[in-house]
């Protein structure tokens, strides 16, 4: 018998495997934030093939469509981020089909809005803080969100680096739950951009896509505050 096989289904196998597993725990963070960079590649391209027509539209982007695509796509970042984790973390399945779910609509959506600016000759990202361009807060008021005026440092919903890292190194039901309570302030965070973006963006496609993001992510909304609720936990306070 070889030598490489000679101890395979020794008593002591599992021990001397466990420097592997240390191994492999310690690449996750690294491979999920390549599985992300991968996502977030796919959907640029995707969103560039459906923004093709706007090359030709005579529609102008205003600075709500603008700052709304910029913003936004940070803002979905975060939220790839997110559920990358749990997709890989979590053993939840319906934890992982809600995490699926939202990675692959998000990325999508943020593709579609990357490639907007880039047909527009905007930017790709804002610059000179957030939400800048939500200049009438007058007559929009979400509840449970603070009211502003002008750029911001941070978005509403936005986890810190600290939760980030929090989550990163969560597993079992602390990472299921711990995934639930920030995706949901998440969500609940952008809905005031979302729903500003709906009533004042002046491109068509752009108003669709925001209208569209409203109704998806109250939806998945509901059903995370049900999923927290079964799991005995409560929703984070808006920041």
């Amino acid at each position: 018998m070889p030598p490489f096989l000679s101890h395979a289904n020794e008593p002591g196998d599992s021990e001397a495997a466990d420097p592997v597993e240390a191994t492999g725990r310690s690449q996750r963070p690294a491979l999920i934030v390549l599985g992300v960079i991968a996502v977030l590649l796919v959907g640029f391209a995707a969103g560039l093939l459906v923004g093709k027509p706007l090359h030709d539209s005579t529609q102008q982007p205003s600075a709500v469509d603008i700052g709304f695509s910029q913003d936004m796509s940070v803002h979905h970042a975060q939220a790839v981020e997110m559920s990358a984790l749990a997709l890989s973390g979590s053993t939840d399945p319906a934890v992982k089909r809600l995490a699926y779910d939202i990675l692959t609509t998000q990325q999508n959506q943020a593709g579609r809005m990357q490639a907007w600016l880039q047909l527009w000759n905007e930017p790709l990202l804002p610059t000179g803080g957030y939400m800048g361009w939500m200049t009438d807060m007058s007559s929009h008021h979400h509840s449970g969100t603070a009211e502003h005026s002008g750029p911001v440092s941070v978005m509403p919903g936005m986890a810190s680096t600290d939760e980030l890292a929090a989550l990163r190194l969560a597993t079992g039901p602390a990472l299921d739950t711990m995934f639930l309570q920030l995706m949901l302030r998440h969500h609940q965070g952008g809905m005031p951009m979302i729903e500003y973006a709906a009533q004042r963006a002046e491109v068509d496609v752009v108003r669709s896509l925001a209208e569209s993001m409203a109704k998806t992510q109250s939806s998945e909304a509901q059903l995370m505050t049900q999923m927290l609720t079964e799991r005995h936990a409560t929703p984070l306070p808006l920041n």
